[in-house]
């Protein structure tokens, strides 16, 4: 299977550890559920708001604007995905043990980084452990990186087309399943 990785860097806009493991996210739903999704053939639930879920919605064809790709971030690097076809459906997570936790140097360096407080010399560093992780990310045997789990899933809906209704407050056309009725008028969310 050959994905694109570099139509994958150009859609996200850089190459990071993230979406890096979006990648091989990709790659091993693809290998569990076959062929990238044309339209709502697969269905993708994204247990995190990461950078790999850029790359899931490349590669996989599951997408949050076909409704096939459904965001529910409970902060874990984690991916379920559904085939239509016949039911199967799997987990794919990170393993716990593909990455050692980092020595105390590194730690405090990225942290530094992350924080904005790292001196030239540290954000030099932080650079070369990023690539170091990217490049062991990309490198290492699907099954050493990820875990994936049979699961037993409800089957997701279609995506639905709700008609847009005016907003009584504001005006704006709004998704009518979005609003909210007070005292006989249609309100969006932020009214």
């Amino acid at each position: 299977m050959t994905l694109d990785i570099e139509g994958t860097i150009r859609f996200h806009g850089h190459f990071c550890p993230g979406l890096a493991i979006g990648i091989r996210v990709s790659e091993m739903a693809l290998r569990e559920l076959g062929e990238r999704a044309p339209d709502e053939e697969l269905v993708g639930i994204a247990e995190t708001r990461s950078c790999s879920v850029d790359a899931v919605q490349y590669l996989t064809g599951c997408t949050l604007g076909k409704g096939n790709l459904v965001l529910e971030d409970k902060g874990k690097n984690a991916f379920r995905f559904y085939r239509r076809e016949d039911g199967k459906a799997v987990r794919i997570r990170q393993r716990i043990d593909s990455f050692p936790a980092p020595e105390e140097e590194e730690a405090r360096i990225m942290l530094a980084w992350r924080a904005g407080t790292a001196s030239a010399a540290e954000e030099a560093q932080a650079q070369q452990y990023r690539q170091q992780r990217l490049e062991r990310i990309m490198s290492m045997p699907l099954d050493e990186l990820l875990e994936v789990s049979p699961i037993a899933m409800d089957l997701p809906p279609y995506a639905r087309i709700f008609d847009s209704v005016a907003c009584a407050g504001c005006g704006e056309k709004t998704q009518e399943n979005l609003l909210t009725l007070f005292e006989g008028e249609a309100y969006c969310r932020d009214c």
